[in-house]
């Protein structure tokens, strides 16, 4: 089974440039290895005829077509990794994820995941999420650290996944940004959708997109260093949201190179960003729809570079 053939087009610019970089640039969701495992199958053809090289040099003006092979199955198994546990009842499990940690299978993750781990310590989870991420009703960035709501069973995911959707569940926010905020609270309300030149990244720049709600307090300024200390609330749960209205504002988050911080801020931080999942409130399907609030302490990283 595989997907309609995409049709590209190289322009001139696009000369000199090798056949899976062009690819990779044109279809950032597909891993570079994928592309290339494609163009070696004979599924990417130039002007009609296979072009199986991935080194190939383009002249520009070229007309492509890629047939995407979809991909294998992925399967979540069981791994012994670490994993600290905030609250559990028996359907949620609240996790403490820390920064580095994917938190399902995907693209280029295949193991080592928060969902691998979950597994190894309770045997299963709920299945409505599928082979790939069972439990899973929502997600933080690789590197966001903080809590994280699993479902163990197929009840609860529903119950929770419809909270998210009703947006009572409460999410709060820890954020560094540059920059001197003027105003002690407020909101950023522009949608967001996926940026139409970086395909990695988001962005609010386009007022198109899906409506977007974050609210701000300030925690702390520190003026000799230029940051904020912030605390946020997500009214909705876009993609980066936080990180692209922060950035939008002019205001990026310390650490966070993808949406335009400095590459060396005032207070450098190792491999990560200073953004975290400081609390969450849901009610829980297991203790008879008990308002439950689970809170994650600062990381010992993140608390170290706070003036």
């Amino acid at each position: 089974m595989s997907d309609s053939p995409v049709q590209l087009t190289a322009t001139p610019a696009d000369a000199n440039k090798r056949l899976d970089h062009f690819l990779q640039d044109h279809l950032p969701q597909h891993s570079r290895a994928r592309l290339q495992q494609w163009i070696k199958a004979g599924r990417v053809r130039i002007a009609g005829e296979p072009a199986t090289k991935p080194s190939l040099t383009l002249r520009g003006g070229e007309a492509i077509s890629v047939e995407p092979a979809a991909p294998p199955p992925l399967r979540a198994f069981a791994e012994d990794l670490p994993v600290h546990i905030l609250y559990e009842d028996d359907s949620v499990i609240a996790v403490d994820k820390p920064a580095g940690m994917v938190v399902h299978l995907g693209a280029g993750h295949h193991s080592g995941t928060l969902v691998n781990a979950l597994l190894h310590r309770f045997g299963g989870l709920a299945e409505a999420g599928g082979d790939a991420r069972p439990g899973i009703v929502h997600r933080l960035d690789r590197d966001t650290s903080g809590v994280l709501l699993v479902a163990r069973t197929d009840a609860a995911h529903r119950a929770l996944a419809a909270q998210f959707a009703a947006r009572t569940v409460e999410k709060i926010y820890l954020a560094l940004a540059h920059g001197l905020l003027a105003r002690d609270h407020g909101f950023y309300e522009q949608p967001i959708e996926r940026d139409p030149i970086r395909r990695t990244r988001m962005t609010a720049r386009t007022g198109h997109g899906r409506a977007a709600r974050t609210e701000y307090r300030v925690l702390n300024r520190y003026p000799d260093l230029k940051l904020t200390h912030l605390e946020f609330t997500l009214h909705t749960g876009r993609t980066h949201q936080i990180r692209v209205h922060l950035a939008h504002a002019g205001h990026p988050i310390v650490g966070d190179s993808l949406y335009g911080a400095p590459a060396y801020p005032p207070v450098p931080l190792a491999s990560r960003f200073f953004l975290h999942a400081h609390r969450i409130a849901f009610d829980s399907p297991g203790s008879g729809g008990r308002r439950v609030t689970v809170v994650s302490p600062l990381p010992p990283e993140l608390a170290a570079v706070l003036p």
